[in-house]
Parts: structure tokens; sequence; C-alpha cells
């Protein structure tokens, strides 16, 4: 790990400008991720921001009818919060599937949204990737690919987001809140936040640099059958192959967004009419255009049976 310098700003406004001032900034929060990239040289920040002292760790509801959470509140308790579990179950149910208990204890709202990919070849300093190193190439096209994206992938990366938390996220029609170094806020709709791939994978969000996180909110309670379902190599602590988060109403229609196939939690409002039919139709539209490699390819069948099991579970 290389050596950097730290400082604790006292206000969001502060904290977003000591990074845009200063080449390599980084802010960090529980550091879960971050700091497992600083040890192996794939992060190199001259300059750490701690923003644990703002004030964002508070669950608060909106006038809406909703709930505001801010940046710093943990998985842990994010998940535990009783008006998650009791509205927004979906998202309890992510957050429990992700990570180790230890883990969620730390990691923070607004990281969990910014963790970056867990594809070998971004971890694997002796391989080229685009997104740690711009206009190297992509490893992964041609190596393995069993994990990897089958949807919004472009001819310079096919990595995925890893998270849970954003899918439910995406399903929830979340919109996350920032400051800048001016003390400017602004909203972003989750459907707006994280980027596909394109030519700079390297850029994953919508965020501008320097731009601070203070909260991720959710819309009143859209009611329903909630469940998240996640395929993974083993029972616990590992990331998903593929993952689901559904919203099913009484009257049949509802919500889908699919995790693990894309740059990004993946949702196409349009598939959604298809849901009476039944979890093939919403998948054949949902992933029409679908370009996955010989290795995995699976992902196609796996997203529609685990899709089918999760809208069993929903209507039961």
């Amino acid at each position: 790990m290389k050596a950097f310098t730290y400082e604790r700003p006292g206000t969001p406004a502060e904290a977003a400008a000591a990074v845009a001032r200063r080449p390599g900034a980084k802010f960090i929060a529980g550091g879960t991720n971050l700091l497992d990239l600083m040890k192996l040289q794939i992060e190199t920040p001259t300059h750490l921001v701690d923003v644990n002292g703002l004030g964002l760790d508070r669950i608060e509801p909106t006038p809406e009818g909703g709930l505001r959470i801010g940046a710093l509140v943990r998985n842990t308790d994010l998940a535990a919060d009783a008006r998650v579990r009791r509205d927004y179950a979906v998202l309890a149910r992510a957050l429990l599937a992700g990570a180790s208990g230890q883990l969620r204890n730390q990691a923070t709202t607004a990281g969990n949204l910014l963790q970056r990919t867990r594809c070998p070849y971004f971890y694997d300093t002796a391989q080229p990737c685009n997104k740690r190193q711009p206009g190297s190439g992509c490893s992964a096209i041609d190596g393995v690919s069993r994990t990897l994206a089958v949807i919004g992938t472009s001819d310079a990366c096919i990595a995925t987001h890893p998270g849970d938390m954003a899918v439910a996220m995406r399903v929830l029609d979340a919109t996350v809140e920032t400051v800048d170094a001016e003390g400017s806020q602004r909203t972003i709709p989750i459907a707006d936040f994280h980027r596909l791939p394109g030519d700079t994978p390297h850029i994953e969000t919508a965020l501008k640099p320097g731009e601070l996180i203070t909260a991720v909110t959710l819309p009143k309670p859209p009611g329903g059958a909630q469940v998240y379902r996640k395929v993974r190599d083993r029972a616990s602590y590992a990331y998903a192959l593929v993952s689901v988060a559904v919203v099913v109403q009484p009257d049949g229609t509802g919500r889908v967004a699919l995790g693990a196939v894309a740059h990004k939690p993946w949702r196409l409002e349009a598939a959604e009419a298809e849901l009476p039919r039944g979890a093939r139709a919403v998948t054949e539209r949902l992933l029409a255009g679908a370009k996955p490699t010989h290795e995995n390819a699976y992902k196609l069948k796996l997203a529609e049976r685990t899709l089918g099991a999760a809208l069993t579970q929903a209507r039961a």
C-alpha cells in the first residue's frame, strides 16, 4: 500500500471540496472495498477524506411517505430497520444476501452503490483491463468469462456490477442525493446512476469528480409481494451468478430487475408488461440483444428460471 495523507472534514460540502481540490483524493467510509483495492495497488489515492463524522447515518421518513437513507447508514442497520423490513422487504433481503455479517456491519449505503467490479482481470494487475487502465484492452473478452456480463456490454468491457443492494434500489425506483464542492445539491435517479461501459468503462457512475453521495431516497412503498433471489456458487459470502428483485401486485403486474448480468442493475420497464405471461416472456424481452460468451450463455436460461422461482414465491 502506498503512502497517503488523511483528513476528516466537518461538513459534506467541505468533504466534496477536499476531494475536488486534491488530484488523486478519495472518500473513505467503511472501506470494505477501497482498502482491498489499495492493498493490491489497483486504487492508489494520494489523499483520503474520511466522511464518517458527517452525520449522514440516519434513516428518516420523507413528506411523500418514503424513506431517506443517509449515505453512511450501515448495511446491517438498514436491513434491520423495521420500516425497511415492513415496506421495502426486497431491499432488506438483498442486503442480507450480500457479503458476511462482519462486512455488513461496516459497509455503508453509498459505498455499496459505489463498489467496483469483481471481474478477475480487474483484480489481476498483470492483465490488461480498460477499467483499471483505460486503453489497455479487455482480457475478459477472450478469457475466463463465466461470471461476467451478457447484456449491455461493449468491445471495451464485459464486467458486471457486483452488488445486491443496487438491484433492489433499482426495482424500488430510488434516487441518489449528492453535494459537490460548491455546496450544490442534486438528485440522480438510480436508473441513471450506474453507467454502461461503452468506450469508457472506467467511468462507472454519473458522479462528477469530487461529488459526494449524501443519501438515497426511496419513494412511498410499492406494496405487493417483494422477493430477492440470488443464485451463486456457494450458499454464502459469494457474488451472484444471477440475481432477481421482483415486486408483484395482486393483479399480476409488477417490477423486475436483474443483477450480475450487466455493468449495472438491469431493468427494462417495457418488459414488465409481460409479467402476466410468465418468466420466459419477461426474460426474452428483458435480455433481448444479449451477447453472451460461450462460457456465460447459461445465464440467459438461469435468469429465466430464477425469475420464475421468484415469481412463484411472490405469488404464493
